[in-house]
């Protein structure tokens, strides 16, 4: 096993390292023992040639080399994100996992759940892909009917095939979700035929397949404020509903009730996500650059105006800083950005605090959150006047406006600010925020919710302010 030539730890297929690790019924004191051995007998050789102290750190880079987020980094964002792990190939892996854990759903004995935080409501998936919510039923968003006006407990939104959701978005008055074969369904207030059913009026209360994406598998959606955006699996997006501001990128402000694909986008390359503000969107590319189209006078466009912009425009900030964007998230007023080192950017309205930087100064372009930068995020979530960073240690930190106890710090009042980044007491998996309550699921798969309750959004009776995080 030595570096003289001889059959190295390094050679070993992944698949046997793995299962050497996986299955060997090794507690933490075997490996503790087993990494001390392999630092003993293993010169350092640093990270190339790859030749590894240990047998779980080449797992762990083995592991790297096929993750998918990590692949699409260029060379120069793989060594950056490296360096900023200490050269820690495990800190690495954890880094990516925590960052698909925290985007796609907590994994459990049981298998993923999903917790999604609307206006007014809270939606789970359940590892069997069974859709759940609570709280406002407003439009019929729960699926409950036009009979019922609220849900305290979680009840059951059924799909008429009763096929698993994979994902689901409502961040204001209708729902979206894509199925775990790609089909989308929307329901709920159907204003500006945002639902993508043609002309129809009035709220659609049970979930109801978009026709018009029907054969087009998607594998993200987000819905606005009156329009909505999907990601099919081939990164083309799709817009529909609103345009007053421009929001679905055509080049116009005609509303549309049917998706219609978003050509420039797609000449631009391939879209990996994509989320929704009130009136705006913004899109990350497959090559880590970042557009944005429709309202912009909070100045959430990223582009140091105030003009809308009716067509995708690059944020050429991150282009000039070289600046690989993996995530973003889409507040009423502001918005921010996780690149592939885990520092967090802010831009937009600065009111109340939710932009980190010590101050309610509005900020026209993107800057980094400097109170941030010794942590690596792997999540985001803002919302009304605050935001949530998620970090691969399972720290939140929280700041904006305490607006009915919406940031979890119970000692402090509900008309507070806090300016810069605070660290709350909890280790979680993921969170999200709704308008002014927040829910966040820890390792496994516990809900753990704070802020205002009036609607049962926390699936907690009675309804009260839930100041500080309270078990769901």
């Amino acid at each position: 096993m030595g570096d003289n030539g001889g059959f190295g730890l390094d050679q070993l297929p992944n698949h046997l390292l793995q299962k050497i690790l996986q299955l060997g019924d090794l507690g933490a004191a075997d490996l503790a023992s087993l990494e001390v051995s392999c630092y003993t007998f293993r010169a350092p050789l640093g990270l190339g040639p790859i030749r590894f102290k240990s047998m779980t750190e080449n797992v762990a880079y083995q592991a790297c080399q096929s993750d998918g987020l990590f692949r699409r980094l260029p060379q120069v964002k793989q060594s950056q994100l490296v360096n900023r792990c200490q050269g820690n190939w495990k800190w690495v892996l954890r880094f990516l996992k925590a960052f698909h854990q925290a985007a796609s759903g907590v994994s459990t004995t049981d298998g993923n759940v999903q917790v999604v935080a609307g206006k007014y409501l809270t939606l789970f998936i359940d590892w069997n892909g069974i859709l759940y919510g609570c709280g406002s039923n407003q439009f019929g968003i729960l699926g409950q009917g036009p009979s019922v006006s609220e849900c305290s407990s979680p009840v059951i939104i059924r799909l008429p095939t009763g096929l698993p959701v994979l994902q689901v978005s409502a961040n204001h008055n209708h729902v979206a979700l894509v199925t775990r074969n790609g089909e989308v369904y929307t329901y709920g207030d159907n204003s500006s035929n945002c639902c993508g059913h043609g002309d129809i009026e009035g709220p659609i209360y049970q979930p109801t397949i978009v026709e018009a994406l029907r054969g087009i598998p998607c594998r993200q959606v987000s819905a606005g404020l009156s329009f909505t955006a999907a990601v099919t699996r081939d990164g083309v997006l799709y817009t529909w509903g609103s345009a007053s501001h421009g929001q679905l990128g055509h080049g116009d402000t005609a509303e549309q009730s049917h998706p219609v694909r978003v050509d420039s986008l797609s000449e631009a390359g391939v879209v990996r996500h994509v989320v929704t503000g009130a009136s705006y969107t913004l899109a990350v590319m497959e090559d880590g650059k970042l557009y944005s189209f429709g309202y912009g006078n909070n100045f959430c466009l990223g582009h140091g105006g105030f003009g809308n912009e009716l067509l995708p425009r690059e944020v050429t900030s991150f282009d000039e800083d070289n600046t690989f964007i993996i995530s973003v998230s889409a507040g009423d007023e502001h918005c921010v950005a996780l690149d592939s080192r885990g520092y967090v950017f802010t831009w937009g309205k600065g009111y109340c605090g939710p932009l980190g930087h010590g101050d309610e100064t509005d900020q026209q372009t993107p800057k980094v959150v400097r109170r941030l930068m010794q942590a690596r995020a792997i999540q985001i979530s803002a919302r009304k006047r605050n935001t949530f960073v998620l970090t691969d240690s399972n720290e939140l930190f929280a700041f904006g406006w305490m607006g009915f106890g919406a940031l979890g710090f119970g000692n402090k009042g509900t008309s507070d600010k806090v300016l810069e980044p605070e660290l709350l007491r909890l280790r979680v998996a993921q969170v999200t925020a709704g308008y002014y309550h927040t829910v966040c699921t820890t390792h496994e798969g516990l809900l753990l919710g704070f802020g205002d309750n009036d609607k049962g959004q926390l699936a907690f009776d009675p309804k009260f302010l839930l100041m500080a995080p309270f078990l769901v």
